[in-house]
């Protein structure tokens, strides 16, 4: 059974958000309330066809929900046509709806029907492959979470046991080609949108930005989280939900210049995030706004402060 447009004629939900006013930025899972538990990603079914869900909170109870044919993204989605749907909670249940479509949430279970089909389906926690993974022999450690002595610029962030690196932070030591691995974590800020939503940003050799962002269930621009700003959207939006560790694993290949200094070749980078490819091989034909450096190298790693409490761990970097 195939979902068609036609089966979810679905609620309009736009993806262009105003640099809008919002509310708290909670870093505590445990302090950011009844709508954090409901946001997320579930999998199930509508009749023998397998479905993955991403419910975004907006605060006050109400969502956004984004349905995917095969599955969630990375994990099944087959590319067709997104049905958006709208959500609020009523009396602890979360009801979802649009055209010929009518389901609910409740104790991390979905339920409702499509039509003549079943809808049911589960909350699911996706974590990154690459989530832990320990720097290989001949790593550079930048970040162990011990002191910030590999950084020019950046803050220690203690919560509990655990301490982070805070933004803005910038590397000492400059880099050319490398491999590079690092962990981040944005904030759950229901009431922001858009650029004022766990707003960060990876700048290779301190000039080309990767972005870090909720942009958790969006359409995948590349002012959003995973896209190289003003050059290229990410092949897929691998962003997990807020309060999630998600992962960088970058290869990075440096720009080439003749004796006059002008670039001969741009740099390359292939991009995963949450071990999936979203850049493969992309080609950089220019800076990207935020940075230090303009067609140079080598280059810092730069992480950037946009007033939002973003963190790092585990970054470790192989120069080449």
């Amino acid at each position: 059974m195939k979902i068609t447009s036609a089966l979810f004629a679905a609620v309009a939900m736009s993806t262009t958000f105003a640099f809008g006013a919002g509310g708290e930025a909670f870093t505590d899972p445990a302090k950011a309330g009844p709508d954090f538990v409901v946001q997320g990603e579930y999998e199930g079914a509508v009749g023998d066809r397998k479905i993955g869900i991403q419910v975004i909170a907006l605060g006050d109870g109400k969502f956004d929900a984004v349905l995917h044919n095969g599955g969630l993204p990375g994990a099944g989605w087959d590319k067709s046509e997104k049905t958006h749907l709208k959500g609020e909670t009523v009396d602890g249940v979360t009801k979802l709806i649009g055209t010929d479509w009518a389901g609910e949430i409740s104790n991390g279970a979905l339920t409702g029907g499509a039509g003549k089909a079943s809808v049911s389906g589960k909350k699911v926690e996706r974590k990154s492959p690459t989530l832990g993974v320990k720097p290989p022999a001949g790593a550079t450690v930048l970040f162990d979470g011990s002191n910030i002595d590999a950084w020019e610029s950046g803050k220690l962030v203690e919560e509990g046991k655990h301490k982070y690196l805070g933004v803005e932070a910038r590397t000492k030591e400059k880099f050319e080609n490398f491999t590079l691995h690092l962990e981040f974590r944005t904030p759950y800020m229901p009431k922001s949108r858009g650029q004022g939503r766990g707003n960060s940003g990876m700048y290779l050799i301190d000039q080309y930005e990767c972005q870090v962002l909720d942009s958790f269930g969006l359409e995948g621009k590349d002012n959003e989280c995973g896209g190289i700003y003003s050059i290229s959207k990410p092949d897929l939006n691998m962003c997990l939900p807020p309060l999630s560790w998600q992962t960088y694993d970058v290869e990075f290949t440096a720009p080439k210049f003749g004796k006059d200094g002008k670039r001969t070749a741009a740099g390359i980078a292939t991009i995963r995030l949450n071990g999936v490819i979203i850049h493969d091989k992309r080609e950089l034909p220019k800076p990207t706004p935020g940075g230090r450096q303009r067609d140079e190298k080598p280059g810092a790693l730069f992480l950037q402060n946009h007033g939002n409490p973003v963190v790092y761990r585990n970054l470790w970097i192989v120069k080449k």
